[in-house]
């Protein structure tokens, strides 16, 4: 089993001014690495109070470093008009609470994640015996949840819009959380993935280290539902985006990403799914209750 196909490093969408780690993909879309994870902002330059977006919320630490970012973006002192989530995981909530509080900003995302956001239920626990890697080796330690940002939690539209992100829609790509969302941009074809797929390998720390362009499937380690991951990527492949931006993992573009995508999604149980583990045969499912667990 593959669990990667290698990606050209010439095919990233971004670039990056020297002394500025933001990299801007679009005119009014960029991208920031904290760490092991990206956050993603929306809207164009000097867009001031409540004239962005953020979307995705880091690991924990990392509030600062997202602020200090918007302020270099936007304007200093310039608040978001919404938060959009992806998905509830750890490494994407680290600053969520305090950033929603201090920018009484409203936490928009999709209603099956709710339990996870307003303090109600954590996750599935993580699989530690699969991808092979001192990250999914250590994956049993990480917070599994919940936060709680009940106060400013809303669902997304149920007309699939994206709140303060005109032209943008929602796609539920469920599988590696029950309510994980994707942003998709028709104009530009652009993808917003979060974890449905990424650009790099999760599992390694040495991939996640040197962040080498590769196609992947969402982290194994942090995934329950393979079957409805398989769906979510072939769901997104069909769509042929010129650009995306993932949860993990340099921002990529062109024909060689589209068919680097297309093959995750035709051959998606050989090369993203582990040979075995806790979830192969044993989902764990908002269905049937296993998806909330309580902490």
């Amino acid at each position: 089993m593959s669990s990667q196909i290698p990606l050209d490093p010439g095919g990233r969408a971004d670039e990056a001014a020297p002394d500025d780690p933001t990299r801007e993909v679009a005119p009014d879309l960029a991208y920031r690495r904290l760490g092991i994870v990206n956050v993603a902002f929306y809207g164009p330059r000097r867009a001031g109070d409540r004239g962005w977006v953020l979307i995705d919320a880091g690991i924990m630490g990392t509030t600062g470093l997202i602020t200090s970012a918007a302020a270099e973006r936007f304007g200093e002192g310039s608040r978001p008009a919404a938060i959009i989530m992806t998905h509830g995981h750890f490494d994407h909530v680290g600053a969520l609470e305090e950033l929603a509080s201090r920018w009484e900003v409203p936490v928009y995302a999709h209603e099956l994640e709710h339990p996870y956001l307003n303090g109600t239920a954590s996750y599935p626990p993580p699989d530690p015996s699969v991808g092979g890697g001192l990250m999914a080796r250590l994956s049993s330690l990480y917070p599994r949840g919940p936060v709680n940002v009940a106060p400013w939690l809303r669902a997304l539209p149920p007309d699939d819009s994206v709140p303060a992100m005109p032209g943008w829609r929602w796609l539920h790509t469920p599988g590696h959380t029950p309510g994980h969302v994707s942003l998709w941009h028709e104009g530009s074809r652009t993808i917003i993935a979060g974890d449905a797929f990424i650009t790099t390998g999760q599992e390694s720390a040495y991939a996640v280290a040197v962040q080498r362009a590769e196609m992947h499937g969402p982290p194994q380690y942090y995934t329950p539902d393979w079957e409805k991951a398989a769906v979510s990527v072939r769901q997104l492949a069909a769509l042929e985006p010129e650009r995306v931006i993932t949860g993990h993992g340099p921002a990529m573009q062109g024909a060689e990403m589209r068919d680097a995508l297309y093959a995750l999604a035709q051959d998606f149980e050989r090369i993203a799914v582990p040979e075995q583990g806790k979830y192969i045969d044993d989902p764990a499912r908002v269905e049937d209750g296993s998806a909330y667990r309580r902490s």
